[in-house]
């Protein structure tokens, strides 16, 4: 695999490893070109989104043990696919997202500054800080 890049044009940081996110569950969101979803940007899910996710017949909830997954609690760090972000986005419920973590292919899509709107990192904050307050 290829060194990806992240949104911020630095190295894509890792999502989540609890749960194992990704499209290769390996904790990034590395996102290939077959990935015809995008699963490439990095949120923290709130009750609201998966709420919607259901609604919309994605069940990120339920516990799957076939797939070695054990459904998604609110403050969980997923990838999600980056259209599913943005009919979120349009609904008034899309979760907060991790720049560092975001797939650079995430812009193919949605502008770097919808999404640093909507970040709990930025893209001056050095590791380490704090995450900000997302409204």
């Amino acid at each position: 695999m290829t060194e990806a890049l992240n949104v911020l044009g630095g190295e894509l940081r890792a999502c989540s490893f609890d749960p194992l996110t990704g499209y290769y569950r390996d904790g990034s969101c590395h996102c290939p070109e077959d990935d015809v979803g995008i699963h490439a940007v990095c949120a923290r899910v709130t009750q609201a989104f998966l709420d919607f996710s259901l609604e919309r017949g994605n069940d990120l909830v339920t516990p799957r043990p076939e797939y070695r997954f054990r459904g998604l609690k609110p403050g969980d760090r997923w990838c999600l696919c980056a259209l599913r972000w943005l009919e979120a986005l349009d609904a008034g419920v899309a979760p907060p997202i991790v720049l560092a973590c975001t797939h650079e292919r995430t812009l193919e899509l949605v502008p770097l500054e919808v999404l640093e709107r909507h970040a709990l990192d930025g893209p001056t904050k050095p590791a380490g800080s704090p995450p900000s307050r997302v409204p």
